[in-house]
């Protein structure tokens, strides 16, 4: 009993390093689109009445928040993002719960951004939601599975809690 118990703990950190694999190579794919695109001079793309494609570089962090030039903090930014990382990846290797698919969802967006941060020193965003003159935070695909990740983690605490106790 105890060696399938391992065999699908081993699963489980296969499917979340494939997820986290992934979900970096979608997000590499949806941004070297966005930037072929205005390389091109297709600066903005018209989807629908809600929601445009416009490329918009972000050097602070989630959704535009702290907005920076490439500085000394910049680099104190980007590596404090990298020990969240590293941290994220040491709890999700000691869980042996779902969490491991939250923990690789949250983990596969933050290394897409960070690679970006290192490659460009900004990150690209370019996913505009608006409902007539509002706009959200303009954001990116790796943003949107980090706030999943987290948004999951925070439901399964709060509604799964009494299980655990």
């Amino acid at each position: 009993m105890l060696n399938l118990f391992k065999f699908f703990a081993q699963i489980k950190n296969l499917l979340s390093t494939f997820l986290i694999v992934a979900i970096f190579v979608i997000d590499r794919f949806s941004k070297n689109i966005i930037i072929e695109k205005v390389s091109n001079n297709e600066n903005k793309t018209f989807i629908n009445d809600f929601l445009n494609f416009d490329l918009v570089w972000n050097s602070g962090i989630g959704f535009g928040l702290l907005d920076l030039e490439a500085s000394i903090f910049y680099h104190i930014l980007s590596g404090t993002i990298l020990i969240v990382i590293l941290v994220i990846l040491i709890l999700m290797g000691k869980t042996k719960k779902n969490d491991k698919f939250f923990y690789a969802l949250i983990i596969g967006g933050a290394i897409g951004n960070l690679y970006d941060r290192i490659i460009y020193y900004s990150v690209p965003d370019f996913i505009d939601f608006h409902i007539n003159d509002y706009h959200w935070f303009t954001f990116n695909v790796a943003d949107i599975f980090i706030s999943f990740g987290i948004i999951l983690l925070i439901g399964n605490e709060i509604l799964f809690k009494n299980e655990k106790n």
